[in-house]
């Protein structure tokens, strides 16, 4: 428009707003270093317990014990000792080694024991937890009728219930059924837990029904539509599923300690949560060896996780 003459009201129109425009713009581009600013603080504060964690497992026994030693030291009767003095945290260990490493994987079997406790807990009840619920969604979402509508709702009930509100009744089953101090005592309350039923149902209801409709005029089989059309269409739920399950059971404290009087039966994470004076040097190392498999599974299914919880089940255009 360059050489075209605006009247004067008209000129300072556009060029009143133009500024108006820039001053947005650099107010939003401000507000997003401002925002970045932020969140990269709180990033590092939410990350420095997990840093700490890392480093200080490559110290020495005597560094650990002389920088929180005061933190766990109790007194003839079991008290707690007063700390008098700031607590020192350290990042970065004195002298590197990797004698913590080597005396949980090689020298105290008792530490691998529980954390293949863990697995075996965990591994069993994500597969059939992800089956039963896979099966149960599908029947709440294909299925109408007020029978299905009171036992979705006393599902969604059950789902809001922490679990400490049914351990007791978990406890008194499992004595009854005569599992407790078994493995059976974790595994069926886990196997049947109403929290994947309910996220499937959700996912396999974003489904068009159109589609389910159509494969069944082509002469598909209800096994048919379940396994190709609603599974396929679920992999990014059955997944993001499957990682909050797995960070669920395998830091599972209160489960163990209740049904399972056995300390041999116990899973790591029950070790991790009574940490004493005498095992501080070894907690650090057996922390980042717990961290190791659900950083990893994470990491893998990042993407799953974000795409699941972001589509919800629904199909992509």
């Amino acid at each position: 428009m360059a050489g075209i003459k605006l009247p004067t009201g008209e000129a300072a129109f556009y060029e009143k707003a133009i500024r108006k425009a820039r001053r947005k713009r650099k107010i939003y581009k401000y507000g997003i270093i401002v925002g970045t600013v932020i969140c990269a603080i709180f990033a590092v504060l939410f990350l420095l317990p997990t840093i700490l964690t890392i480093t200080n497992s490559f110290m020495s026994s005597s560094e650990i014990n002389a920088n929180y030693g005061a933190v766990f030291k109790t007194t003839d009767t079991g008290g707690k000792v007063f700390i008098s003095k700031t607590v020192n945290l350290k990042f970065i260990p004195d002298i590197v080694t990797f004698n913590q490493y080597y005396t949980v994987l090689f020298k105290s079997p008792e530490y691998l024991v529980k954390f293949w406790n863990s697995v075996i807990y965990v591994g069993p009840i994500l597969v059939v937890q992800l089956i039963v619920a896979m099966l149960a969604s599908y029947g709440f979402a294909r299925y109408k009728g007020r029978v299905r509508e009171i036992i979705f709702f006393l599902y969604i009930i059950m789902m809001l219930m922490p679990y400490q509100v049914t351990l007791v009744p978990n406890y008194l089953v499992s004595s009854w059924l005569g599992i407790l101090d078994t493995r059976w005592a974790i595994w069926l309350p886990g196997f049947f837990s109403p929290f994947a039923v309910f996220l499937l149902t959700k996912f396999i209801r974003r489904i068009p029904a159109e589609v389910m409709e159509a494969a069944s005029i082509d002469g598909a089989s209800e096994w048919q539509i379940f396994s190709h059309i609603c599974v396929p269409l679920c992999k990014s739920g059955l997944i993001s599923i499957a990682i909050l399950v797995f960070i669920d059971y395998w830091n599972m404290v209160e489960q163990p300690l209740i049904l399972l009087s056995n300390d041999e039966l116990h899973p790591l994470s029950v070790f991790l949560s009574k940490i004493n004076a005498g095992e501080i040097s070894l907690a650090f190392a057996v922390a980042v060896i717990y961290l190791v498999p659900p950083l990893l599974i994470f990491l893998y299914g990042e993407e799953y996780l974000i795409e699941g919880i972001s589509y919800q089940g629904g199909l992509k255009g």
